[in-house]
């Protein structure tokens, strides 16, 4: 069997006619949920954001829009950050601010030319420490190949901030032939993720709460623009790329799922979760699934092409470890289903809130 033969148990249950009593959502004011890239986020995004901008090009709802342009294709994006600590273990707030939306250009198949950034300075912040986070913003920018043009600065008042914001937006080009979006998933692709998930949620809650999980875990914080260019390389007709920030795995394929009206089977045994990981969520009784990542992406390749896109991966630093870990499914519209390593299934639902608030 070809590695990304992976298929769901054929007697999975029906669950076409389930329902699941959810949590009252009904706040009145924002909550951390609102924020966490989860069941919450999205309502906000559905019933207050979009309502009120409208507009075909924000319907898509994806990582970034692809927009036509004097004749061109191409992505936007714009992303804020407020992860708390401003440096960790793999990274800093300027590495990430570079790299997350470099990554989300690079799911509509672009490659990011130009970034603009903002940045919100709590008045009584060092000078040193902003230096610190420009030069490694810096630094990040030019390893992944972009441009910072343009910016801003902002100083709010003292206990008015948490020491240092930022938000970038980015532009790219997107190449002849490629439509990469998640409507565009259906029955029969493979479902890949590029590595180890995890790492970067932990890495986070290993230094904010001092922590000590007998190895110190690394943000996967990198830029994916060039894993993403190999892939296309083995083919343009790549169905759909994601990046799992907040709201991890689950919240991506679950996002996918509703967007294109499919089902998601997975094998849980297939899904590369690192043992330090494996091992903190245990500890603090989380699910490896739900924790954000900065560096891996999940892609829906058709079945034809998986293993030519599985093989570029693993030729690039940073597919090493890309694995096949499910298919897209007629059945169960809407839902991710994974079988476990006990030969049940479980439902993989999309998250409530946030397990772990800012972590981006």
């Amino acid at each position: 069997m070809a590695d990304t033969e992976l298929r769901t148990d054929p007697a999975a249950p029906d669950f076409s006619g389930w329902s699941c009593p959810l949590p009252l959502r009904d706040h009145p004011r924002v909550v951390m949920g609102h924020g966490g890239g989860g069941a919450m986020s999205a309502e906000l995004v559905e019933n207050l954001f979009a309502p009120a901008f409208g507009g075909p090009a924000l319907a898509g709802l994806g990582d970034s829009a692809v927009l036509e342009l004097g004749g061109a294709r191409l992505a936007f994006s714009t992303d804020s950050y407020v992860v708390r600590p401003l440096f960790f273990p793999g990274g800093c707030i300027g590495d990430l601010a570079v790299n997350g939306t470099v990554n989300d250009l690079a799911m509509s198949g672009a490659r990011a030319a130009y970034l603009s950034c903002g940045f919100i300075l709590e008045e009584g912040v060092e000078l040193a420490l902003v230096d610190r986070i420009a030069r490694a913003l810096g630094a990040a920018a030019r390893t992944a190949g972009v441009e910072v043009a343009t910016g801003d600065t902002k100083v709010v008042e003292a206990g008015h901030g948490d020491g240092v914001y930022l938000n970038t937006a980015g532009i790219g080009l997107v190449p002849a032939g490629v439509d990469i979006r998640p409507q565009r998933a259906r029955p029969g692709d493979v479902v890949i993720v590029s590595g180890p998930i995890g790492l970067h949620g932990v890495a986070i809650l290993s230094v904010r709460e001092g922590l000590e999980f007998g190895v110190e875990v690394r943000s996967d914080c990198a830029a994916l623009g060039g894993l993403v260019e190999a892939m296309l390389g083995a083919t343009r007709d790549l169905h759909v790329l994601r990046d799992p920030t907040r709201g991890g795995l689950a919240a991506a394929l679950n996002e996918i799922a509703a967007a294109a009206g499919v089902g998601v089977g997975l094998s849980e045994r297939a899904v590369p979760v690192p043992d330090p990981v494996a091992n903190a969520c245990a500890v603090l009784g989380l699910d490896p699934m739900y924790i954000a990542n900065e560096g891996k992406l999940v892609a829906f390749v058709p079945r034809a092409e998986a293993d030519a896109v599985l093989a570029a991966m693993r030729a690039h630093p940073l597919g090493a470890e890309a694995v096949a870990i499910g298919e897209c499914v007629e059945d169960h519209p809407g839902m991710v289903v994974a079988r476990t390593g006990f030969g049940g299934t479980r439902v993989v639902d999309l998250p409530m809130g946030e397990q772990l608030p800012r972590i981006c």
